[in-house]
């Protein structure tokens, strides 16, 4: 089960670990950056880029359970499907990156324990009307993050970048 403790733990992580992985990113060529290595999201870009896609949408989402004081962030403004191409580029993409997971600290802070045990409604992006535990989906939102995190990770190592993301011992 969610509690605020564990929100904030793992929002701080996927913070520090983005900020970990983008300054190996940032060193990438736009031919590393585009490289097709054949998974299901190719390159290293396409992942961030639904990784992007999918944790702007979740904290658009997370409005259908209660009033967040984050949602007034203009960057709320923009609306994207699934198919959208966000940035071209990695240094329009880290900067984004950055005012997203400072969003997902603003959630973590401002989320109560009651919220935990709320229902969470939605239509997903094929317009179907989902609804599931609000402190169920928070997991599944940063499980998510690890999962293509490590996607990255593997991509960076073929192309000779050691890196390590998997450190959330050191938070807790």
């Amino acid at each position: 089960m969610m509690d605020k403790q564990t929100v904030k733990t793992l929002a701080q992580y996927n913070r520090i670990t983005n900020e970990q992985m983008n300054s190996i990113i940032s060193s990438l060529t736009d031919q590393e950056w585009n490289r097709n290595f054949g998974g299901y999201y190719p390159s290293i870009h396409s992942v961030c880029n639904h990784l992007y896609l999918a944790d702007f949408n979740w904290l658009k989402r997370f409005q259908n359970l209660r009033g967040f004081k984050y949602r007034r962030s203009s960057i709320f403004d923009q609306s994207y499907s699934f198919a959208s191409s966000v940035f071209d580029s990695v240094e329009s993409y880290v900067p984004m990156r950055e005012e997203l997971d400072s969003l997902f600290d603003a959630m973590s802070e401002e989320v109560s324990e009651e919220d935990f045990g709320g229902t969470l409604n939605w239509k997903n992006s094929k317009g179907v009307d989902e609804s599931r535990n609000f402190g169920g989906i928070l997991l599944h939102v940063f499980n998510h993050q690890t999962h293509h995190r490590g996607m990255i990770s593997l991509y960076l190592e073929l192309l000779g970048q050691q890196n390590d993301f998997s450190n959330l011992m050191l938070l807790v």
